[in-house]
């Protein structure tokens, strides 16, 4: 049912090797069914939030529960089949890229990894849906930035997992590829998936998400509905921004402006 938390984190510590946490007894929900943006300021946290809860990283303490069960005892090739991730960076690949998405497959394939008809079906689906079938010969490292990052969407879409984790999907993307991007996640959506994603521009965010959280010092400053959270002026604080809504044809539509400045 949408609205049932499908992720929850309760008192989460963590970063990296010994350096001081970057997430400080954090504690939230993903609703199950809902599009949420992790907002907040570079070094905030948010990258490493989303690696604790694909089990990139292991916690310090507290815990993130998938459906109630404890993360931690989730044999990795099953939380593969439960949970995608789009990571912010990685190395460039030289394989095609029909082979790069086809990778997203793996966690529900046996030795040695031969793709049956659903397995295909999916990689035909996800290259179709990011318009990458087009370069499915093509070396990766071929592609542009922007195109490369449409390919590796395809191969979380390809994994098909009810939980998305999305890091900045949006980097070397312009505008229209952007709203293009924003489709795809409420296509996802309106399949069932649950998806996080953390985001920059904070207007897409707000029009786009049913939900909100702003991050600050590796803690929750603020979670919720996009207009309770804005009304709540959190991002203005956070960012050191000044904030404005109108209603253009209809809808509202947010903008940010330096604090003091004009729109």
């Amino acid at each position: 049912m949408s609205g049932e938390a499908m992720l929850s984190i309760r008192g989460l510590w963590g970063g990296y090797h010994k350096a001081a946490p970057v997430i400080r007894d954090l504690t939230m929900d993903l609703p199950r069914g809902q599009v949420t943006a992790l907002l907040g300021p570079n070094g905030c946290g948010k990258s490493t939030l989303l690696r604790l809860c694909a089990r990139l990283l292991e916690p310090a303490a507290g815990e993130v529960l998938l459906d109630g069960r404890p993360l931690a005892a989730i044999p990795r090739k099953e939380l593969a089949r439960l949970v995608s991730v789009l990571p912010q960076g990685r190395p460039v690949s030289a394989m095609p890229v029909y082979t790069l998405v086809s990778h997203g497959r793996f966690p529900y394939l046996g030795y040695p990894r031969r793709m049956g008809r659903e397995d295909r079906e999916k990689v035909e689906e996800a290259l179709a849906l990011t318009d990458t079938a087009r370069y499915r010969h093509r070396s990766v490292a071929e592609l542009s930035g922007g195109q490369r990052q449409k390919v590796y969407f395809a191969m979380a879409l390809a994994q098909d997992t009810p939980l998305v984790l999305l890091d900045e999907p949006a980097t070397y993307l312009d505008l229209r590829h952007q709203l293009e991007l924003m489709e795809l996640i409420r296509l996802l959506q309106s399949r069932g998936k649950t998806v996080a994603a953390v985001l920059h521009d904070l207007p897409q965010a707000l029009e786009w998400a049913d939900r909100v959280a702003v991050l600050e010092d590796g803690k929750i400053a603020d979670q919720g509905p996009p207009a309770e959270v804005f009304d709540r002026g959190t991002l203005d604080r956070v960012f050191g921004l000044a904030s404005h809504r109108l209603t253009v044809e209809g809808k509202e539509r947010y903008f940010f402006t330096k604090a003091g400045g004009a729109v």
